[in-house]
This record gives C-alpha cells, structure tokens and sequence, in this order.
C-alpha cells in the first residue's frame, strides 16, 4: 500500500491501514485539516467548498467521505458529481466559493486516488499553504461543528457545460473555422469523466465526425490511464482507421492534452503546448513559462515572435501559474500535455486546449489552397527534439541535496553551461539540457535530457550520472 502526503493534498491506494492507504480514515483527517485551514483564512461567514471527482471505482466512496466531513466541520458543499480537474477549478471561481477538493489520482492507475485542494481562486494551494495543512492534519487540531451549525449540500451537475461555454466564448477559438474546415477527430478519454467533457465539445465546436474510444465513464480504465505513446496503441490503430484527421487524448481528470497524427503517430505531449502556445503568440503576443522539465521547443517558438520572452518555472503547476502571473504570461503550462490559458482560468485544461488547438489547426486547413494540410506536417514545422527520461538509484543513507549541490558547483566551473538551481539542477548546454530532481517518496534522482536527436539525449543523461556516481 502506498500514501503520500504532499503540499497540494494526499493521494495512495485504496484500502489498507490507517496512515498506510487512502483509508476513510485518512480522508476524513485530511477534509477536515482543509476545510479547518481554510476557516482560519476566512474573516467571517459560513465556508463553501466545490467538490468533483473523476470515474474511478472508489470516487463515490471517497466522495460521500469529503463531503460528509465537509458538512461535519460546518461547511457548505457544493457537489458537481462527475467533472473533470480544470471544470472544479471552473466552478470554484463561478461559485464564488472559498476551496475545493477534487477526487482524482489524475494519470495514477485505477487503485489510486487522490485529494487535490483548491483555493477560492480555483488554483492549487501554494508550498506554505500546503505544509499548514499537512501540519493540520498531523497533530489533529480540528474540530468538528455542533448539530445546528452542519453545512448543507447543493448539488450542480451542470458545470461541464458551463465550463465548455466558458471556453466558446473565448475570443481566439473559431468555431466557424473548425466546422468549415469538415475534421474528424477521434477521442480517448480512458473511460473517465473526459467522456462526458470532450466528445461533447468537439459537437459544439462544429466538428464534422466524432470517434469515441473509452468514453463511457466507468473507471474501469481500459489502458494504463499515463496518455504517453506506450499506452495509445488503441487510438494510434484507430485514427487511421476511420480516416481521422488527428486524435485527442486525456488522462482521468482531462487537465493532460495528447494528440495523435493522421497516420497514427504520436504528435507529442511536449508538442500540445508548443503548438497552441504558437497560435496564441500569433494573435496576441506576449510571454510564455513552462516548467524546468519541458522541452525547450517553446523557448524556440517564442523567441520568433518579436517583444516576446520565455521563462522556466520550477516543476508543478502551482510553479508555473506563479511565474506566469509575475512574468503576464499570456500562455504556459508543462511538458506533460497541460495547457494554462489566463484567458480563461489559471490551471492545466485539456478542454481549453482541444479548443485552441483545432482553431489554429482549421485555420491553418482552410490558407491551404488545397486543404491537405495533415498533423504530421504540422508537426514537423516545429523544432525536433527528444527527451529522454531516466533515475539514479541511490542509498537512503546519501544526502541528495548535497550531491545535487556538488554536481551544480562542477558545471557551473564550466564555460559553456548555464545551472539553474531552483528546482535540483538543470544543466543548459548549446544543444540541449540535463534536469536532476530528488523524489520526495524514494532514494532516487530522476534525470531528464533533452536534445536534437535521442542518442545525444541519452549521451547527456550518462554523462551526468556517470558524475553523480
């Protein structure tokens, strides 16, 4: 069993002992650390708290858990049902509510599940919010409320589409430009709540045929719900199959964006921000973040559009939505396939992306004089580069921090290397980057590289962690 206990919220496996899974233990000790840190941030007044979860087979118990512990501490609840992570942020701000709490292990397997904390802006909670909580928690100073000060439950199912109306009424989404330019978009939502958001998207922006693939939520996941090529074998056959012009793909929560070429090929997960980041900077230019990890494409594309920057965030979404806001990032996200358009809410929403993304794409179609302009075109007008992904296992007894220190301390000796030290190391060279970051639940380093091609990825990744040995 497993259960991990992180400053955005707590998330394990099903079953088990108390402290060891996700028991109803746990989820009650840590609602009612939530909702108690956020009574303390709150002058006066009675608290509401939006919850939403995705299909997975344990939500509804974890559910009736939040919401009963939610009502127990005094809280009003507003219940959503099935939704997806970036609609829960949606209803946050719309509601006017004080936090929420969603269900979801995003791209975890089907035995995991997870709570994730909102504050009343609809985003994560931050690093000292989050250690308050854990601090909550741990020592039980909470109290729950007396049989006349309950908290009351209003349910609203209806915010998946609120939320899809939302992301038509943005000005750079061209509905008209998508049903003129006749797609057929296949979609994989491993049998999660993506079944009910995107397919039904796709209808109201004009798109001419939907194929659906696991769209029907039962938690049952068909696949291992990680959208990572390895795992769309099943969308990768059918795109060509039905003669798609492209496929999309969520994770359980739908706030990861996948997309998959004509010919069945991946377009890449690093390449969904890369693109939709280019058609925003085309209509309004500006800056753009992602994260230390994510490929420097959108560095690259950035820098063609004049008065624009990039910067780089420290992993984490609650990272990147800091430094877009410090730096009025007009676009960010991360590597993984999230998108973060400000335009419309400040967190990773694979709706908003679809939507972005098949404007751009239809647009692009109907320029074509011959309308033939296929994804895998698309793809390769941007920069070609591959990540590669390793670890370096170390003893318990190793102080990582330190090693990291030591590693930076070596290439920053270097003439042509840049260090960044605010999220473990990353290693500029010219033609590529190395990332070293600890794990907070394992003796291990993960070592990301990104290059030109994968052999002068995987060289840059054995040439550090021959170092770190």
């Amino acid at each position: 069993m497993s259960l991990i206990k992180s400053i955005s919220g707590i998330r394990g496996t099903i079953g088990g002992c108390e402290g060891d899974g996700l028991t109803p233990v746990d989820v009650v000790k840590f609602t009612a650390a939530f909702t108690t840190f956020l009574q303390r941030s709150k002058a006066d007044g009675k608290l509401t708290v939006v919850v939403g979860r995705d299909a997975r087979v344990s939500g509804p118990m974890v559910d009736h858990l939040v919401v009963g512990t939610l009502q127990g501490m005094g809280a009003d609840v507003i219940e959503t049902g099935l939704s997806t992570t970036p609609t829960v942020e949606m209803s946050v701000i719309g509601s006017h509510a004080d936090g929420g709490i969603i269900i979801t292990a995003s791209h975890n397997p089907g035995h995991w599940n997870a709570l994730k904390l909102l504050n009343s802006n609809g985003e994560f909670i931050n690093d000292a919010e989050g250690k308050e909580v854990l601090r909550i928690a741990a020592e039980g100073d909470y109290r729950f409320a007396e049989v006349d000060r309950l908290g009351n439950v209003r349910e609203e199912h209806d915010w998946i589409d609120r939320h899809i109306d939302s992301v038509l009424a943005l000005p750079l989404v061209d509905r008209d430009a998508i049903a003129r330019a006749g797609l057929r978009v296949a979609v994989d939502a491993v049998d999660s709540t993506g079944g009910l958001a995107i397919p039904r998207l796709l209808r109201r922006l004009g798109v001419e045929q939907v194929v659906e693939l696991n769209c029907v939520p039962t938690g049952l996941f068909s696949h291992n719900p990680e959208p990572i090529p390895a795992n769309l074998t099943g969308i990768a056959t059918a795109v060509p199959q039905h003669g798609c012009d492209l496929g999309v793909v969520v994770d359980p929560d739908v706030d990861r964006l996948a997309l998959v070429c004509e010919d069945g090929t991946m377009f890449g997960e690093e390449y969904t921000l890369v693109a939709v980041a280019d058609y925003v900077l085309h209509h309004t230019p500006g800056n753009t973040v992602s994260n230390l990890s994510s490929s420097r494409a959108l560095r690259d594309v950035t820098a063609r559009y004049a008065g624009c920057s990039y910067s780089a965030a420290a992993v984490g979404e609650v990272n990147v939505t800091t430094q877009m806001k410090a730096t009025d990032a007009v676009i960010g996200g991360e590597g993984n396939g999230g998108v973060i358009y400000p335009a419309l809410h400040y967190g990773r929403d694979a709706l908003v992306g679809v939507a972005l993304f098949l404007s751009m794409f239809a647009q692009r179609r109907l320029q074509n004089a011959d309308n033939v302009l296929t994804m895998s075109c698309l793809r390769a007008e941007y920069p070609q580069y591959v990540i590669s992904k390793n670890r370096k296992d170390l003893t318990p007894d190793i102080d990582v921090d330190a090693l990291l220190h030591r590693v930076a301390a070596r290439y920053e000796a270097l003439p042509d290397c840049a260090v960044t030290t605010i999220d473990g190391v990353k290693i500029d060279f010219a033609d590529g980057w190395v990332h070293l970051r600890k794990s907070n639940t394992e003796p291990i380093v993960r070592v990301y590289s990104e290059a030109a091609t994968a052999d002068r990825a995987d060289s840059l990744a054995s040439e550090v962690m021959q170092m770190l040995q």
